[in-house]
């Protein structure tokens, strides 16, 4: 394999596991959205743009924490990093779901200027809030999943959630390839 390909094949494994978590994520803060609001599930075409938006975030991730301040508090409790990087992405996605509403409005109006006029008008904000709020419990979730996997390796967090895989012999090996 050429050194391009197992480049991206080494960015897309490292893109996957925050890309799964914010698909889920978005489509459960999606789904209470509609419940309560609309009193329906989650529409397919909803379901494509959580996708992207979730590819976005993962990416935004990838990239934060490759930033030197990210990382600020290694050799502290966990719960500092947590909070610290639950703080940075929390920022990150309430600019990210304002720029999402700006971008509808832009495409509506026109103008850009006159589109945040009118979102700032017409934004329900509790309910802005109440999607943030969901928000940022997942991404504090997330922050906590990713600490542990940092501090305790990625193989162990493994057997702790689906336990140690078995060795199997040479010979039940060989038995199973004739059965």
């Amino acid at each position: 394999m050429s050194r391009v390909l197992s480049k991206i094949k080494e960015e897309f494994l490292k893109v996957l596991p925050p890309t799964i978590f914010f698909f889920f994520a978005f489509h459960i803060i999606a789904l209470v959205h509609n419940l309560i609001f609309k009193g329906a599930g989650v529409a397919a075409s909803t379901t494509v743009s959580l996708l992207v938006a979730s590819l976005i975030l993962g990416k935004v991730v990838l990239i934060a924490d490759m930033l030197p301040f990210i990382n600020h508090y290694p050799e502290k409790p966990l719960i500092y990093n947590v909070v610290w990087k639950t703080g940075i992405y929390t920022v990150v996605s309430i600019v990210v779901h304002y720029l999402e509403h700006l971008f509808e409005h832009w495409r509506n109006v026109g103008s850009l200027a006159e589109a945040n006029r009118e979102l700032l008008e017409q934004i329900v904000w509790p309910r802005f809030a109440a999607v943030q709020i969901m928000l940022i419990v997942l991404i504090f979730v997330y922050c906590v999943a990713r600490e542990l996997a940092r501090v305790l390796g990625p193989h162990t967090v493994r057997e702790l959630f689906f336990g140690k895989p078995h060795p199997v012999s040479a010979a039940a090996r060989g038995a199973a390839r004739k059965a």
